[in-house]
């Protein structure tokens, strides 16, 4: 059997290395190839543990000539934004001052978690400064760009997980979400990203952006295999505070089953404002595909975007204060200024945001008594143009970085579990944001994978390469 690149999905590979027609090293050395040919294009890529991918795959194929159970991600090669601690290299976060940090001494529990179930690491993913970005320009390492048109942003700031599976360089791909940045990627670059509940998945050993918001989730480029990882990377973990007692939920199994009896609604007002008609053609396909014309509407968004950015800049400020004070010529000089913004917002205004937060995390869960699922643009737009940085919607010009998010705030600032998934449309594909209520990952995957089975959303193959 042979390996080309986008032929076979994470769950095709493991299977075919379990029983014996491929071999991990194989699918390894394939994936090391891909990277090597199209990532001078994509430039998705930090770090490339090719040593170390190899000592795993042979690993895997050992086991599996001793009949013994190499686990549900098989010699899948899996790489990682270079925010999560890789064994053996510093955590850079994006960042030119943490490149000067001692190299780590134990890999994030979550790629632990994936190599425990069979994963191959092959390396480590470009990202924007610190996490604080939506457009995956990096001014240190050069900006990811986009596999359907290299002009294009990947988004971010997870714009190298985006590009590298977007563009079949790896099946699977591990990001970080504060405010958009799983969602953003996968909307842009076409494919599958899980923003699960804040809590569920494990944030030990990942370099922190805004602690009370940070999430760690997959990418892919099915269903199928967005759950085998999540399901792979599940469990409690009492090194991150929020992920200690909630046990496992498998979704593998409830994935096929029948979506009829769900309340589905679509977000309207703030949802269906400021936004382009790729964005509104996505959600309607996505709709009319659901079978549902309900709208609902979610109290205070608008809101809860203005104080989900009060509380994203003032805790990046605490967090870099010292690195702002000692080294400041050497931040993204943009980074650098909305961190600075916020060292300078009154305690007071922190304290109304967090008073709102409650109150809206309330109002939004009590929509959740009649609804199962909210339906919502992932992103205004397709991917603008690299270096844009206006565009004008409704007569009005509007800055590019401040508003890709401005659907996915308002969502991540409570913590909800998201599936985005990618409407192909033509020349650019574009997402949309299956939300679920807390806890219920299972749902919003059951509703992507029912979607996906009818072909109205789908990751399309690269186009730009």
């Amino acid at each position: 059997m042979t390996v080309d690149r986008d032929e076979l999905s994470a769950a095709e590979i493991a299977r075919a290395v379990a029983n014996g027609k491929l071999s991990a090293l194989g699918v390894t050395d394939a994936a090391l190839a891909r990277i090597a040919k199209h990532d001078p294009i994509l430039n998705s890529f930090t770090d490339v543990t090719a040593d170390r991918a190899r000592a795993k795959a042979r690993a895997v194929d050992s086991a599996v000539a001793a009949g013994q159970n190499v686990g549900p991600l098989a010699g899948v090669p899996f790489a990682v934004k270079n925010l999560f601690d890789l064994k053996g290299l510093p955590t850079r976060a994006g960042s030119k001052i943490n490149r000067d940090l001692k190299p780590s001494s134990r890999d994030a529990t979550l790629i632990e978690r994936m190599e425990a179930a069979g994963a191959v690491l092959v390396g480590a993913l470009n990202m924007g400064e610190y996490a604080y970005d939506f457009t995956g320009e990096n001014v240190h390492d050069g900006p990811s760009r986009n596999p359907h048109d290299v002009t294009r942003m990947t988004g971010g700031s997870s714009g190298g997980s985006g590009a590298a599976v977007g563009g079949g360089l790896v099946p699977l791909a591990l990001g970080s979400d504060t405010n958009g940045s799983i969602r953003v990627p996968s909307s842009f670059c076409g494919i599958f990203g899980l923003k699960p509940t804040y809590g569920r998945l494990s944030r030990a050993r990942s370099f922190p952006f805004v602690a009370s918001f940070d999430h760690l989730g997959p990418f892919a480029r099915s269903v199928d295999d967005l759950a085998l990882a999540y399901d792979a990377m599940q469990g409690p973990d009492p090194d991150d505070a929020a992920c200690t007692t909630r046990p496992a939920e498998p979704v593998i199994p409830r994935l096929a089953q029948d979506i009829r009896d769900l309340r589905i609604a679509i977000a309207g007002g703030y949802f269906q404002n400021n936004v382009f008609p790729e964005a509104i053609e996505a959600v309607a396909r996505v709709a009319g595909a659901l079978g549902t014309t309900r709208t609902i509407e979610i109290p205070e968004a608008a809101r809860a975007r203005a104080a989900a950015y009060v509380i994203t800049t003032t805790e990046g400020a605490s967090l870099h204060l010292d690195r702002l004070r000692r080294r400041p010529d050497d931040f993204d000089p943009a980074v650098r200024d909305r961190l600075l913004a916020g060292a300078m917002i009154p305690a007071a205004l922190v304290d109304r945001a967090q008073k709102f937060r409650r109150w809206y995390r309330a109002r939004v869960l009590e929509i959740f008594q009649s609804v199962d699922v909210i339906i919502a643009p992932a992103t205004p737009c397709v991917a603008p143009k690299l270096g844009q940085t206006t565009f004008v919607l409704d007569g009005v010009e509007l800055p590019v970085r401040a508003n890709i998010g401005i659907h996915t705030q308002p969502i991540s600032f409570i913590g909800l579990p998201v599936v985005a998934v990618p409407v192909p449309l033509e020349p650019m594909p574009i997402g949309v944001q299956i939300i679920a209520a807390p806890w219920r990952e299972d749902i919003a995957l059951r509703v992507a994978f029912a979607l996906e089975r009818t072909g109205v959303v789908s990751a399309p193959r690269p186009r730009g390469l």
